[in-house]
This record gives C-alpha cells, sequence and structure tokens, in this order.
C-alpha cells in the first residue's frame, strides 16, 4: 500500500452484508466486490473464509495486529484445537455417518417388507 493513503476500514455488518448477499445472490469475489465498492477481490474472499470457517459472528470481531506469541493464533480468532481432539472428532464424525447410512437402509428395507405383506394380503 503506498504511503499517505489509508487503508479502509468495513465494519463487521458490512462484511456480513457483502458475505450473504454474494452466497445468496452467487456472486464471485471480483463482482461483490466490484457492487460494494470493495478495493480487493481477495478481501472479499478473505470474508468469506472467515463466514464459512467460524461463522458470521468472526467478521465482527478486530483481526489487525500480529499473532499471540503465547498462543500462536491471529488476535480475535479463536485457537486452534489440539491434533488428537481433532481427529477423535473426525472419528466420530465418521462414525455417526456410518450409523446415519446404516438406520436409512434398515428403514427402506422395513418399508419394503411392510409394502410386500400389504401385496401379499
Amino acid at each position: 500500500m503506498p504511503k499517505g493513503i489509508p487503508q479502509k476500514k468495513y465494519s463487521g455488518e458490512f462484511k456480513i452484508k457483502v458475505v450473504e448477499t454474494m452466497r445468496a445472490e452467487h456472486l464471485s469475489c471480483p463482482e461483490a466486490a466490484k457492487r460494494f465498492g470493495v478495493q480487493s477481490k481477495t478481501q472479499v474472499a478473505r470474508w468469506e473464509r472467515i463466514y464459512l470457517e467460524e461463522g458470521k459472528e468472526a467478521l465482527l470481531l478486530e483481526r489487525r495486529g500480529r499473532a499471540c506469541a503465547a498462543s500462536g493464533t491471529q488476535k480475535g480468532r479463536k485457537p486452534k484445537l489440539d491434533k488428537q481432539v481433532e481427529e477423535d472428532l473426525i472419528a466420530e464424525n465418521q462414525r455417526l455417518r456410518m450409523e446415519i447410512d446404516y438406520l436409512k437402509k434398515l428403514r427402506a428395507l422395513v418399508l419394503e417388507e411392510e409394502r410386500q405383506n400389504k401385496k401379499h394380503k
């Protein structure tokens, strides 16, 4: 950024409006940047990533400044999960998906059996 030109600061509400409009109307980052007068399409892409990963409340947080030396996280961001906790959550997610698939197949079999019983009566 050239000297003497201050960076434009956008409010959290504005960022949320840009991202939600972008997603509702299926706009690309450059289209949304142009429509809302944001100078950088990468900034809009960054807002969208934060919105998807951390929720719209995360766009309301101030993120300027250096990373925290103690936790290694950026100012305003939630600390990352421990590797073991993350692996456990992934494993549980997979197990639950398999359980859902099993229950769907079981339900389909039960419904098919009920239909067969109705035909024979």
